[in-house]
């Protein structure tokens, strides 16, 4: 079992920054109530992005929209990287510097919906971006609080930052073959317990990687919010097994992102990844899996779940 303890990620990183370029607003941290980035929003520059809902009905005053497609990658494989030059134009195009603070909203829709932004968030990081949050509860949060509410067309002003990708937070499929084999790393299902059991697939071939566990995206939230840091550490602390490295997976690194987030953002555990491609990329090549059904069970449980969604 770990050690409960709250991180501030940042902190590492802004240490090693020069110190002009520290410009972490007070009051920031790596996941934000709505009444807390207005706050900081009325005595701060920050870039506040968009990256789910419909944006032209009302968002944030002043601030961007960078819809979720734009951060993934093809539809064979969603969570595929794009290229850094990719990233670089979508991130120069929001006028974000490395140095910019950055405030992540989706919607709010549901719990899914916080994976884009935890998915946009884990970019950035890998981007060299330095100072980054997630909206607690995304939009809706917002203006279920009453906050300013905006519907004017926003220009934002290109920067001229060169990014340049860090790998040190994601794993690729080798590398994951690699610890599936020496059993050297603790590999986190975050998919719903379905998915983990093989009782239901999308994307990917039903079942999850070998050995790993389950700890679903699902756990971190109290309706559609995070739950307190406190409380999200105790979950890392009792669910996540001590591992050199801890790896987050899902179908295409969205749900993953989530967990990801949570346990290397908010509950501080050293070396935590994100596998982006996860299963979509894993069960392409017949890699080996656990919980894998046999073909009349995935026939019975594809039978069950039309009928369930006819009824």
């Amino acid at each position: 079992m770990r050690p409960v303890t709250l991180a501030a990620p940042a902190l590492g990183l802004l240490a090693m920054l020069p110190v002009q370029a520290i410009a972490m607003p007070q009051g920031w941290a790596p996941l934000l109530e709505p009444a807390e980035l207005a706050e900081i929003l009325e005595r701060s520059d920050v870039r506040v992005i968009h990256v789910t809902g419909d944006f032209g009905a009302g968002h944030i005053p002043g601030a961007a929209h960078a819809p979720y497609s734009e951060w993934r990658g093809p539809p064979q494989n969603p969570g595929a990287l794009r290229t850094p030059e990719e990233f670089g134009e979508l991130v120069r195009s929001l006028g974000i510097e490395a140095d910019t603070p950055v405030a992540i909203l989706h919607s709010g829709a549901d719990q899914t919906d916080m994976g884009a932004a935890a998915r946009v968030y884990w970019t950035l990081r890998s981007l060299g971006v330095a100072d980054l949050a997630l909206v607690n509860g995304g939009f809706a949060a917002w203006k279920e609080e009453g906050l300013p509410v905006s519907t004017e067309p926003v220009e934002i002003t290109p920067s001229d930052f060169q990014p340049e990708w860090d790998d040190s937070l994601r794993v690729s499929t080798p590398e994951v073959e690699a610890m599936v084999e020496e059993g050297n790393a603790s590999l986190i299902d975050a998919r719903p317990e379905s998915f983990f059991t093989g009782r239901l697939f999308t994307i990917a071939r039903p079942g999850t990687l070998p050995g790993a566990q389950s700890l679903t995206h699902e756990d971190w939230f109290d309706g559609t919010r995070m739950r307190p840091p406190h409380e999200v550490a105790a979950i890392a602390a009792e669910r996540a097994p001590e591992a050199p490295m801890t790896v987050s997976f899902c179908n295409t690194g969205h749900w993953a992102a989530t967990n990801w987030f949570a346990l290397s953002e908010i509950a501080g555990i050293p070396d935590t990844r994100l596998y982006a491609e996860s299963m979509a990329e894993w069960t392409a090549a017949g890699r080996p899996l656990d919980n894998a059904p046999n073909r009349v069970t995935v026939y019975v449980n594809q039978t069950r779940n039309w009928i369930a969604g006819i009824f």
